[in-house]
């Protein structure tokens, strides 16, 4: 069975002086939440300079939290982050685009999820290919503004991408990573039994 996966993000990320650490101001797309605590939370977070980083988010989940917003899932927003001891923490974060409601049906959001949970069960710690946030924000626009007769043509190429940028299929694939145009998706419609079965191995290779 094919399992899907995959998000992505615009950024450029530079250091801002803050006394013994850095702010790193970056462009993200929130990946996963995962509640910390009472009020806390994870956020996994796939950038296009750090690649995908898991960061605790204070206060997250109070009733009215500032930066609930912007770190939803499937939020793309400008981060504010800080590197410690404790790993990354979010200090900031303004929201650009909630592609959630742009997706605006449970069929695209459930297909969104599928592949993004892939990604992340894959990538263990951090993976810095910046290749992985144009495969992901290319999906998801694809979901949001394409024919849902194409979702699962775009879901699976997003699928084969994702494993082949993580090392995990070698096989050539057609188009840019960010490209999920019609006549593209109506090609992989054609050969989507190939396709799948090259998923399945990669997932296989994985150990997943």
């Amino acid at each position: 069975m094919i399992g899907t996966i995959l998000i992505q993000i615009w950024e450029q990320s530079f250091p801002i002086s803050n006394g013994m650490r850095h702010k790193y101001e970056t462009h993200g797309i929130v990946l996963s939440r995962t509640p910390l605590g009472e009020t806390n939370a994870f956020v996994t977070l796939l950038t296009p300079s750090l690649g995908i980083i898991r960061a605790r988010a204070q206060g997250l989940r109070r009733p009215g939290a500032k930066l609930a917003a912007a770190l939803t899932t499937f939020a793309e927003s400008n981060v504010m982050l800080v590197r410690g001891k404790e790993g990354w923490r979010v200090v900031g974060a303004v929201l650009e685009e909630n592609w959630f409601k742009k997706m605006n049906a449970s069929a695209p959001r459930q297909r969104a999820a599928r592949v993004s949970g892939l990604l992340v069960r894959l990538v263990a710690g951090e993976a810095h290919d910046p290749g992985l946030f144009q495969i992901i924000k290319g999906y998801f626009e694809a979901l949001a503004d394409l024919p849902v007769t194409l979702h699962e043509s775009a879901e699976a190429l997003a699928a084969l991408r994702t494993l082949a940028a993580l090392g995990l299929d070698a096989g050539e694939i057609p188009g840019d990573p960010s490209a999920f145009a019609e006549h593209l998706l109506s090609s992989i419609e054609t050969e989507r039994t190939h396709y799948i079965a090259r998923i399945n191995r990669g997932i296989a290779a994985s150990g997943l």
